[in-house]
């Protein structure tokens, strides 16, 4: 049987996510977004057609937003996952649109979208997962006890041995930063989505974790702009950086 890597994303974030902080910087990127979420809610076609979302995606990014703030407890894995998604595609098409906090015009470099297939959104799915796995041994500190913490919180999101095993053996594989680059190469969309999610799978308080964000960016292209609107919107600004 397939991984479902939708419900995996969903199991990474149940519980507090990969680090302390994960939430947080999920619901700083929510919050600084509800004029975006609520075009999607309603009829703003033409911010539906550049972000990719439907009323069915922004319903999962409020479902996501609820079990951060503790206001659903009923969310499903995929929803959350799905959540996770859509408010990375969200934060991308945001990071993309606006130069900087003090200047709203759209940027000429924004990626073109076109809708993603099943097979797209969960080959996406999987590449944002490896990035936060990835993150997660930025800086070469995943021991015993971390393991057996995660596995323990993979475990209590019922997400099943196999999803267990899927992560636990990620974490303890080399890097796998050049499949990654591979899969965001002429994907701006996604690399913006690759670097928020990193972002939200680490806490940024070493020098290889910012080191291996730096470099993550630059392997990526993303501009310093986009970094910085991505970083702003999850309340980061202050924690990583790029040469």
């Amino acid at each position: 049987m397939a991984l479902n890597f939708m419900d995996l994303l969903g199991s990474m974030i149940q519980g507090g996510g990969m680090t302390p902080s994960s939430n947080q910087r999920m619901s700083n990127a929510g919050g600084g977004l509800q004029d975006l979420l609520g075009s999607l809610m309603g009829a703003g076609q033409t911010v539906k057609n550049k972000v990719g979302g439907d009323n069915l995606a922004a319903t999962g990014i409020g479902a996501l937003l609820g079990a951060l703030t503790g206001k659903s407890q009923s969310t499903t894995l995929n929803s959350l996952g799905g959540g996770l998604m859509g408010l990375l595609g969200m934060m991308a098409y945001k990071a993309f649109t606006n130069k900087g906090s003090s200047n709203n015009n759209v940027n000429q470099n924004q990626p073109a979208y076109n809708p993603p297939t099943p097979q797209q959104q969960a080959s996406d799915a999987e590449i944002i997962l490896l990035a936060m796995i990835d993150a997660a041994k930025s800086d070469g500190q995943v021991d015993a006890n971390e393991l057996n913490k995660i596995m323990a919180k993979l475990q209590e999101s019922g997400i099943g041995q196999e999803g267990v095993n899927y992560v636990i053996n990620k974490l303890n594989s080399p890097m796998e930063t050049t499949k990654i680059l591979a899969a965001t190469r002429n994907r701006p969309d996604l690399a913006a989505q690759v670097y928020a999610a990193s972002l939200m799978a680490i806490e940024v308080d070493t020098d290889a974790e910012r080191n291996y964000l730096d470099k993550l960016a630059k392997g990526m292209g993303l501009t310093a702009d986009v970094i910085g609107n991505i970083e702003e919107m999850t309340g980061t600004s202050n924690t990583s950086y790029v040469c």
